[in-house]
């Protein structure tokens, strides 16, 4: 047994089933002979973002592999590698490696610096005799903490190595999980009592800890509403009473007026991070934070009480001590918060009905999600976006009604991350349709793995938003547009989805949208990818309020 067949071998004890790759890699012929599936990307991006997906569905209880050639390979995956750590996703990186003579010798690219700044830990394994040790700690780092990649590279000399036959068995590695101190819970209880209108953000520490049906406990219980952050989408059910929905670069009007008037926000398994995709908090607002990353208290905003602790185990300690303060049964809509949701509810969607229905031609985008959240059922299904308007227009009206039918995300926004976020989402559930919704650029840059799917059997639906422009995009570079019309993209991109082995088709006018949905879908749970080039307006209408 060489190097190569160990770290598989020690891959399926920990539970990889499957792993994203990109030749040449001498790993990938030992995870096949192992039972561990290869798929084969068309970019080393998308395989990176395939995996991300797969360990987000899991939330972390499974973790998604990918490996890759050293050097080109290594570089080519950066982008992907980036996006995860930004939005805090666990996945295990395993490229190839210089052997040890020819280790930061230029002009080769040496993975394990290089990549320092945007993994959790990156380390070479520097011997065959060193692998156990070396993916033990590479899974305790994945399984714990903050989420987030973690890197270890493989030099082709320890690939290539005989292993000797006194390496103990593996154990894979077992998850800690820490409750809070009783005393930060109380205070944060006790206040969050006493305010006249406190409110709950849900960030994706929430879905990491599989922590909604706790979360919907105790927010029926002391009757305080919750909006969720743009990677925390999906963690309370959207069609709930308390519900304010989501937001990112936008939101609902319900996110929007209740930050405008909370004396008392409880963030839970979110960072509180400032950045463009995520609603700013009113910073003279009283504010609790539960986290199980303690670097994250105060980093961006000052925190009056704080809990560190996985957010299952402290929203279980909170419903226990809400029922020490309130009494078995909690109170009722003491604020009546629930009609007051209600009423600015229908209020939002009266100023969005409009569009959402519109018949126009070219088709507005709002009226494609209308129809599509209409046609499917969103408990079926595993929907994404990509950057920029896709996202920003989808954000505020997709109905998230279960955990991880939604995945949310934008701390870095790079094109084209979508596309490998729904193969991955299939791999991890195969009994749900991941849908993603791209624009005409993002197609640009990853819709030749739509090709990786249809090899794979990976029934998946594309939506591409086809209006030939990048939209707004005028304004950073006017005379550009007006000259040169730089701002200009071209493509049949229902074709180019036949081409590659999956069902296409082209949409101008709004009532072939159901219809068209319909078709994709029955195509997809077939096992057959399926894409729908919807011709659309350039819509800049956003429902961003207060952000």
């Amino acid at each position: 047994m060489n190097g190569d067949q160990l770290i598989a071998k020690l891959l399926k004890k920990e539970s990889v089933d499957w792993i994203s790759c990109f030749p040449a890699q001498t790993l990938i012929e030992a995870c096949s002979v192992e039972g561990i599936r290869p798929i084969l990307c068309r970019q080393e991006r998308a395989g990176v973002n395939m995996a991300d997906a797969y360990s987000r569905i899991n939330n972390g209880n499974k973790i998604g592999v990918f490996t890759m050639q050293h050097g080109p390979g290594a570089e080519n995956a950066f982008g992907g590698v980036a996006q995860a750590y930004a939005d805090n996703v666990p996945i295990l990186l395993i490229p190839g490696g210089s052997t040890e003579e020819r280790v930061g010798v230029h002009p080769g690219f040496d993975a394990v610096p290089n990549y320092q700044h945007i993994t959790k830990w990156a380390a070479r394994i520097e011997s065959v005799e060193r692998i156990p040790g070396m993916i033990s700690r590479a899974f305790t780092h994945l399984k714990h903490g903050r989420p987030g990649p973690v890197l270890l590279e493989l030099p082709s000399d320890v690939g290539s190595a005989e292993v000797p036959g006194d390496i103990e068995d593996y154990e894979p590695v077992k998850t800690h999980k820490s409750c809070a101190s009783t005393e930060d819970v109380r205070d944060i209880m006790k206040a969050m009592l006493k305010a006249n209108k406190p409110m709950i953000s849900a960030g994706q520490g929430t879905l990491y800890a599989e922590a909604t049906d706790e979360l919907i406990e105790l927010s029926e219980l002391i009757n305080v509403p919750v909006m969720t952050t743009l990677p925390g989408k999906s963690a309370f059910p959207e069609d709930h009473h308390l519900s304010l929905g989501s937001s990112g670069s936008t939101c609902t009007l319900m996110v929007d007026r209740f930050l405008q008037t909370t004396d008392f926000i409880l963030g839970i398994g979110t960072s509180f991070a400032i950045s463009n995709f995520a609603a700013p908090m009113p910073e003279e607002t009283t504010k609790a934070q539960i986290t199980n990353t303690p670097e994250d208290l105060n980093r961006d905003y000052r925190i009056e009480y704080g809990a560190v602790g996985d957010a299952k185990l402290v929203l279980q300690q909170l419903i226990e001590e809400a029922k020490i303060q309130l009494g078995e049964h909690g109170r009722g809509d003491v604020h009546n918060v629930r009609e007051e949701i209600k009423t600015i509810r229908e209020e939002f969607y009266n100023e969005w009905g409009p569009r959402l229905t519109s018949s126009e031609v070219p088709i507005s985008p709002y009226r494609v999600f209308h129809d599509l959240m209409n046609t499917v059922d969103p408990k079926e299904v595993i929907v994404t976006h990509d950057s920029g308007y896709p996202r920003n227009q989808l954000v505020p009206f997709w109905p998230a009604l279960t955990p991880r039918s939604y995945i949310g995300w934008g701390k870095s926004t790079q094109l084209g991350y979508g596309l490998g976020l729904a193969l991955g989402s299939k791999i991890a559930a195969p009994d749900k349709t991941p849908i993603n919704i791209m624009g005409d650029a993002a197609f640009g840059m990853s819709g030749l793995d739509i090709e990786t799917a249809a090899r794979s059997g990976l029934g998946t639906v594309t939506i591409v938003l086809n209006n030939g422009v990048m939209t707004h995009y005028y304004d950073h570079f006017p005379h550009a547009t007006e000259n040169w019309k730089s701002n200009e993209l071209g493509g049949n991109y229902a074709e180019t989805a036949s081409s590659l082995g999956a069902h296409g088709e082209r949409v101008a006018d709004p009532k072939d949208i159901i219809p068209a949905v319909n078709k994709a879908m029955k195509v997809a749970k077939e096992g057959q990818p399926a894409l729908i080039e919807f011709i659309t307006k350039e819509e800049e209408n956003v429902s961003n309020y207060g952000n």
